[in-house]
């Protein structure tokens, strides 16, 4: 892997880039793979489903059954390029449902192992349920959003066969378009929308929401027990869903993993259109009678090298479809309240630092910080000396970490436990794997953004296997999941109670108690907000993404 040399980028800068780049390893290497067409049903003992398009069947699966690459909307190429997705088409016959679809054409390819097949028709999805479950079972179901920006990723990187088998709950995991074929917000598209939106990606993440409504009940799941669940990016699309009108109903307890809704922040519909003309621009549609045709006419490469130096950040506030930024809409009240867990990993920041400047000088860390922080640089400096943490670049990895997601988390926190039951937990294992190919000899990445990843998910992009007590932590951590996703409260028979927060704790006084994900010895703390100096980032001028 090339690494990057020193730069000296701020901050937020380096925070902002790498999140854009970030999680597309976790994206990666999903195998090969298109969706099956229908075949004829045959002699097999292999477990068969039917939903509203036909009949679908899958396969057993170290002790689960999955069916993959099922269509929940119908392929968005051609002349529904750029448009709100459609219902998927039906079929005759029986549907094998054991390949995985492609991932959707992905804009950030990042280069440790990003996925072999990409297509834009690429509206699946992947279920997994309990070898034993059967149709009205009223199991509970999880809705899997897959990070990387925006931009990257696929949700088939992700396996629910575990947490499934093991919970007796139903795994869904999603691909949703991505980049600017995802978030275009040009007028000339909206108009073709009753919500005069061009977040195309949350349109498809409420298109699988509502067909899971209306078929998971024929895999044993309960339409009225689903949970929305993402990470990074796809803790963002889960802020978007519960401020999105349009959601309303579709879901009924929400999981946030390292993307409080403070801190990635969506840009308002002025800004992303002025981004969407520029992006235009650059794939040569400049005409705006024929910007949309011209767009839809374009190879998805021209597009992909057009959004180069443009990342897309999401879906836009300011539209029909999220009439209000998230944040913003939690904050006034005026949101699709669900009860809420949220958490992060204990040193976020150490991922995005070791893929941008792993190498960092003492000198060049005090530059930084001075020139991010202005005023305030020397009382930075001083809270986060070098000597402290050990080397410049576990001590930047601690300032991002504490000023971004770690109070960010407290803040979101804070602001859901005012007016719903909420549950914060941090994952702290220090001898957590890394991603494979994103290891720098030499430094330690542990508990960085993306850790906990392959403790709850049958997920392979660990630079290593979990160790036995890392495997057991996992258990415990689907345990809780499964049980929030059930009951609202991630109450477990013999695991460590894990207290709901209280609204006005994090600030740094604060007392909210936080579960600690430790292998070791899982634990309730009282001093997270204080841990991660809190009440001093609070001063600070506020830097979401």
């Amino acid at each position: 892997m090339k690494r990057p040399g020193n730069r000296l980028p701020s901050a937020r800068s380096l925070l902002g880039s790498a999140l854009a780049l970030a999680l597309v390893a976790l994206l990666a290497c999903a195998p090969p793979a298109t969706a099956s067409p229908p075949s004829p049903s045959g002699g097999s003992a292999d477990p068969r489903v039917t939903v509203t398009q036909g009949a679908l069947r899958g396969r057993s699966h170290d002790g689960a059954q999955e069916f993959l690459g099922v269509p929940y909307a119908a392929p968005p190429v051609g002349a529904a390029r750029l448009r709100a997705p459609a219902p998927p088409p039906r079929w005759t016959g029986v549907r094998e449902a054991t390949r995985q679809s492609p991932a959707c054409l992905q804009f950030s390819p990042f280069g440790l192992s990003d996925p072999a097949a990409v297509s834009e028709d690429c509206l699946y999805l992947d279920v997994y349920r309990p070898r034993t479950a059967r149709p009205g079972a009223r199991l509970p179901v999880i809705v899997w959003m897959h990070g990387g920006a925006y931009s990257q990723g696929t949700g088939t990187q992700f396996g629910g066969r575990t947490m499934a088998d093991l919970t007796q709950s139903v795994v869904v995991g999603i691909n949703y378009r991505l980049g600017q074929l995802g978030y275009l917000a040009l007028p000339e598209l909206g108009r073709e929308d009753a919500l005069r939106s061009g977040s195309f990606g949350l349109m498809d993440q409420l298109a699988a929401l509502r067909w899971t409504r209306e078929n998971i009940g024929a895999f044993g799941g309960d339409p009225g027990s689903v949970t929305i669940s993402g990470q990074s990016a796809g803790s963002g699309s889960v802020c978007a869903l519960l401020a999105a009108p349009s959601a309303a109903g579709l879901f009924h307890r929400a999981v946030l993993q390292s993307g409080p809704c403070t801190l990635l922040a969506t840009p308002d519909v002025s800004e992303a259109q002025a981004q969407a003309r520029s992006f235009a621009a650059r794939a040569g549609c400049t005409v705006a009678a024929e910007v949309a045709a011209c767009l839809r006419a374009a190879s998805g490469a021209a597009l992909v090298e057009a959004a180069r130096t443009l990342p897309t950040r999401g879906p836009a506030s300011g539209d029909g479809l999220l009439p209000v930024a998230p944040a913003r809409a939690i904050a006034s009240g005026a949101w699709n309240k669900v009860p809420v867990l949220i958490g992060s990993t204990r040193s976020e920041a150490r991922f995005f630092v070791a893929l941008t400047q792993p190498y960092l000088t003492a000198e060049q860390y005090t530059a930084q910080i001075l020139a991010a922080h202005g005023a305030a640089g020397p009382e930075v400096l001083a809270r986060y000396p070098v000597a402290k943490y050990g080397s410049p670049y576990l001590a930047l990895s601690a300032v991002m970490t504490d000023s971004t997601f770690a109070c960010h988390t407290a803040w979101t926190a804070q602001s859901f436990a005012s007016q719903v039951p909420t549950y914060v937990y941090e994952f702290d294992d220090p001898r957590s794997p890394t991603l494979a190919g994103a290891q720098v000899p030499g430094l330690d990445e542990s508990n960085a953004h993306s850790a906990e990843l392959a403790y709850l998910y049958d997920f392979t992009m660990g630079e290593r296997p979990l160790a036995p007590e890392q495997v057991a932590l996992g258990n415990r951590m689907k345990r809780y999941w499964a049980a929030f996703a059930r009951f609202g409260a991630p109450v477990v028979a013999g695991q460590t109670p894990w207290p709901p927060t209280s609204a006005g704790g994090g600030t740094g006084a604060g007392t909210a108690p936080v579960l600690v994900l430790d292998p070791a010895a899982t634990r309730t703390s009282t001093s997270f907000a204080a841990e991660h100096s809190c009440a001093f980032w609070r001063t600070q001028p506020p830097r979401p993404l």
